[in-house]
């Protein structure tokens, strides 16, 4: 209860002293505020785009496992130039890992291909083209919004059909439905039977502006080639993802006429990839937001430190009086650390005044958020740096010789 009491009073006392030297405290506090408001920004546009890019990248599922001739993660350039020199993936194989894989609930083969689309008068550039199967709604991460997806008899049968995105969809048919309407693809036309809900934008290229059509029509009509730019494999239980990636990794080997002591051919890419080397950049970010926001605070932090040395000094009679009557070492050392907390903790309150509409000026160009815990973590390290700033002339205070404090004028 005594130490309460202090507690109580040095507020109290600090209040006092902050309010009797106004200007000194904010022109004090200008290099806290600085140190704020950049751990704050920086803070909100690292949790705002780790959530952006957690949302977008939601499509490519954690279960899901894509079997490509090169790596997501990134290379060096000889690595890269190998890698372009592996035999392509072949459809003929999509369908062996189909047979094959036991721990597999879907197998879809897929090719890229970009065409111009066209409606009536109304077309579409910039469009992703999709060849194939009817695992491909398995595999692909989204669902359908209306109508519905392609099925096996119109994939074995190769018929002019197809599913597109919203953004597609919006941008050819803005005022009627699309579906049972004949778009062209390049000069060939197919029936929209389905529409796909709406996913977003991955890696500045938009989810939504694709269509998707039968395997055969893309080898017929654009690709002429079995060649695949990947194999999407679903494993059927999260839990078994890493034996049904050694079963993926040893089914195509196989599949591919490896030797034991050949290196491999092919990748196998999943979800982890990418948000380990984007967790990489956000960590460069955040040391490199460290380092300015520390020079700011520790700059701030000297400020703080020398008005402090300057308060203790012109009050050192005061201290001398309060000694003298009784008042404890504990009791003294609280005062300036209150003091000098409550002047950095004033400082990270302005900073934060200032960062939360420049954070609104940024989400318009990133998707920055500050969220309850960047502004926790902005006024913790507001209060640590005025505890640490305040403990050298707190400390010199607490120790002074009363009769030498009385005899000061």
């Amino acid at each position: 209860m005594k130490l309460l009491a202090e507690i109580r009073e040095g507020f109290g006392i600090s209040w006092n002293a902050i309010r009797a030297n106004k200007m000194r405290s904010v022109l004090t506090t200008l290099g806290i505020i600085i140190g704020i408001v950049t751990v704050t920004l920086m803070g909100t546009a690292i949790e705002g785009l780790n959530r952006s890019f957690l949302n977008t990248i939601s499509f490519i599922g954690a279960d899901v496992l894509y079997v490509q001739t090169t790596d997501w993660v990134p290379h060096s350039q000889e690595e890269w130039l190998k890698m372009r020199k592996r035999r392509p993936i072949m459809l003929e194989q999509a369908g062996t890992l189909e047979k094959e894989l036991k721990l597999a609930q879907a197998v879809a083969p897929v090719m890229f291909s970009g065409e111009r689309i066209r409606y009536n008068k109304r077309s579409a550039r910039g469009v992703t083209i999709i060849g194939t199967t009817e695992q491909f709604i398995f595999t692909g991460g989204f669902s359908v919004g209306q109508g519905r997806f392609l099925s096996a008899l119109e994939v074995d049968g190769g018929r002019p059909v197809c599913v597109i995105g919203s953004m597609l969809a919006t941008n050819l048919f803005p005022r009627e439905s699309p579906l049972g309407k004949k778009i062209k693809i390049d000069q060939q036309p197919f029936e929209v039977i389905g529409i796909l809900e709406q996913q977003g934008t991955f890696l500045d290229s938009s989810i939504d502006n694709q269509a998707i059509i039968p395997m055969p029509e893309m080898i017929s009509g654009y690709k002429n080639t079995h060649e695949l730019d990947q194999i999407q494999v679903k494993v059927a239980a999260v839990a078994d993802l890493d034996e049904a990636r050694d079963e993926l990794h040893s089914v195509m080997r196989k599949i591919r006429h490896l030797a034991p002591s050949d290196p491999d051919d092919f990748a196998i890419n999943q979800q982890d990839q990418i948000l380990a080397m984007v967790h990489r950049v956000t960590g460069v970010i955040a040391t490199v937001g460290l380092f300015i926001t520390g020079l700011s605070l520790f700059v701030g932090g000297i400020g703080i430190m020398n008005i402090m040395f300057v308060s203790v000094a012109e009050r050192t009679r005061e201290i001398g009086i309060r000694k003298a009557i009784g008042a404890k070492r504990r009791t003294i050392l609280l005062q300036f650390l209150i003091e000098a907390a409550a002047i950095c903790l004033i400082g990270g309150l302005i900073g934060l005044g200032i960062a939360w509409p420049l954070t609104l000026v940024v989400q318009r160009f990133l998707p920055a958020t500050m969220s309850l815990t960047v502004v926790g973590i902005a006024l913790l390290v507001s209060l640590v740096t005025g505890l640490l700033s305040g403990i050298f002339p707190a400390w010199r205070a607490a120790r002074m010789d009363p009769v030498d404090a009385l005899r000061s004028e």
